[in-house]
């Protein structure tokens, strides 16, 4: 018997709980190449900025013991462009699109978001706050509860009232449980998590950093227990935020994991570029070891490892007065 995969991100409801990581599945149509990008929940944009950018110098990627070093710098052409080229391609094919924004102020986060609402196609928006704030000399804005709260306000003021906004909160803070429910409570309908954290590597050749911008973000396996360490301490705090769980997914196991923590959908991101099919391998994996487990629905799984042994797994209800 088949498992019900459907996961749900607010009161939208996606078919499966396998997402593309941002940045990680170009446009859409390098992956379509592969597989149907209408087989998986979701697909999540590169972010998007207001005007184009070039990104950072090369070399951006750099190769580290389980993991990668990137360092891009949102490069893209701008949001007429994605509205105009990208998002109608995505929504031609019947995808489930979410669209990553990202910005140097919460001016820019305003008016990206006011330029996408009510383009036809968008599942959700996600708000990548790992950017830096432009007015608070460069301090990015996931280190900083209120700035971060501040710019999910505009966001969801901004969109739609049927298009759920997801914050895209970042490891390396103080205390992620308080970020994430400042973010909440500034109007988040559901959280990202976990960005890549900074690191870097330095060539022992020649002698220089491995990238041209000295660090970059630390992503891959390296990563998943930071991942799943976010993801629980968030969800026991907030059991009825939808959350999508990401950091080093590279098999259906990683992903249990995640889901097992609290996560309700799981995105692959640096599994993608050695396999670009990993999604629907994911996927398939996952529902496998639901079945083996013994497990109907995925939602049944969602947090299980917080309760009791031998406990009921939550259902919708529960979560629901859990959140009051």
């Amino acid at each position: 018997m088949a498992v019900d995969l459907r996961s749900y991100l607010g009161h939208v409801e996606l078919p499966n709980p396998v997402l593309t990581a941002s940045g990680c599945g170009g446009t859409g149509r390098e992956l379509a190449q592969f597989f149907d990008v209408t087989r998986i929940g979701a697909f999540v944009t590169r972010s998007i900025t207001m005007v184009p950018r070039a990104g950072r110098p090369t070399p951006r990627m750099a190769e580290t013991p389980s993991g990668m070093l990137s360092a891009v710098g949102l490069q893209g052409p701008g949001v007429e462009v994605f509205a105009e080229r990208e998002l109608p391609w995505l929504a031609q094919r019947g995808a489930r699109t979410i669209v990553s924004i990202g910005g140097g102020s919460v001016a820019e986060y305003t008016a990206l978001a006011r330029r996408l609402a009510g383009a036809p196609g968008i599942t959700a928006v996600e708000v990548n706050l790992s950017c830096p704030n432009v007015e608070d000399r460069g301090r990015v804005f996931a280190r900083d509860g209120s700035a971060a709260a501040e710019v999910v306000a505009s966001v969801r003021a901004a969109t739609n009232y049927d298009v759920p906004v997801i914050a895209k909160l970042a490891p390396d803070v103080a205390d992620v449980v308080s970020l994430a429910r400042l973010c909440v409570d500034g109007g988040a309908d559901a959280l990202s998590m976990i960005n890549t954290p900074l690191g870097m590597s330095v060539d022992v050749d020649t002698m220089r950093p491995s990238l041209a911008a000295g660090t970059g973000g630390l992503s891959g396996p390296a990563i998943r227990p930071l991942a799943v360490r976010c993801v629980w301490q968030v969800h026991a705090a907030l059991p009825g935020v939808p959350i999508v769980g990401m950091g080093g997914v590279m098999t259906g196991r990683d992903a249990l994991e995640l889901v097992l923590a609290g996560a309700c959908a799981v995105a692959v991101g640096t599994a993608l570029f050695h396999d670009p099919f990993a999604c629907q391998r994911i996927l398939r994996e996952l529902e496998e070891l639901l079945q083996a487990r013994g497990f109907d629905r995925l939602a049944d799984a969602v947090g299980l490892a917080h309760r009791p042994a031998g406990a009921g797994p939550r259902n919708r209800i529960d979560l629901e007065e859990s959140s009051l």
